[in-house]
């Protein structure tokens, strides 16, 4: 009997199918919702990356 069989594809077929749905719910999870503000972190945290960057760019010349 060789390793590949009819019982071992339908063991393997059914682990997959199990696997990507156990991961779909895990990555569902782990996004944050519109409830957690996820959003408004995101666009904060670049509107501060942003003026950090301007703020190093112009004053760069006058810090000596």
């Amino acid at each position: 009997m060789g390793i590949v069989n009819k019982r071992n594809a339908v063991v393997g077929w059914v682990v997959l199918k199990l696997g990507k749905r156990a991961a779909k719910k895990k990555a569902q999870s782990a996004v944050p919702g519109p409830r957690t503000g996820g959003v408004a972190a995101g666009t904060l945290a670049a509107l501060g990356g942003a003026l950090l960057f301007w703020r190093k760019k112009r004053g760069g010349a006058s810090a000596e």
